[in-house]
C-alpha cells in the first residue's frame, strides 16, 4: 500500500475512534460502563464474525495459536482500552481521551520501535523522534487543562 494512502487511511480510522468513547459513555449512562463495554465488544466480534466469513478467510482461524502467546493478548489489550475510554471521558472528554491515548500510544510505539519488539525491525531513537513525542505530551497537557 502506498504510504499516503496508508496514511491518509490511518488517520480517518483515528477519527473513528475519537468517536468511539462519547458513543459507549452514551451506552454506558443506560447500561454502566462494564455492561456497555461488553455490548461494544460483543457487536465489533459480531461484526468481525461477519466480515471473516463473507471474505472467505475463515481457514485462517485455525492457526491462532500456532503464534507465541502474547499475539493473543490484542482483545484484551483493546478491552482495557475501551473499558478505560468509557471511564475517562467524563472526567477529561473525548478529546482529553484521544490525546491520551495518541500521547500513550506514540511512546509505546516509539519504545517498540527502538526495542524492534514483536518482529519488528528496530528503528533508531532519533531526536526527531523524542521532540516528537514531547510536543504530543505538551499538547495532551493543554487539551487537557
Amino acid at each position: 500500500m502506498d504510504r499516503g494512502v496508508a496514511v491518509l487511511l490511518t488517520a480517518c480510522a483515528g477519527g473513528l475512534i475519537a468517536l468511539q468513547a462519547p458513543i459507549n459513555a452514551g451506552l454506558g449512562r443506560s447500561t454502566g460502563s462494564l455492561p456497555a463495554a461488553l455490548v461494544s465488544f460483543g457487536i465489533g466480534t459480531i461484526a468481525l464474525a461477519a466480515i471473516v466469513l463473507l471474505s472467505g478467510k475463515a481457514g485462517g482461524i485455525s492457526s491462532t495459536f500456532d503464534v507465541s502467546w502474547y499475539y493473543l493478548l490484542g482483545g484484551l489489550l483493546g478491552a482495557v482500552y475501551v473499558t478505560n475510554a468509557l471511564i475517562a471521558v467524563s472526567a477529561i472528554g473525548a478529546g482529553g481521551v484521544a490525546a491520551a491515548t495518541i500521547t500513550g500510544q506514540l511512546t509505546a510505539s516509539v519504545v517498540i520501535d527502538r526495542l524492534g519488539l514483536f518482529g519488528l525491525d528496530q528503528v533508531a531513537l532519533t531526536p526527531e523522534r523524542v521532540i516528537g513525542v514531547a510536543l504530543l505530551l505538551a499538547g495532551t497537557v493543554l487539551v487537557v487543562r
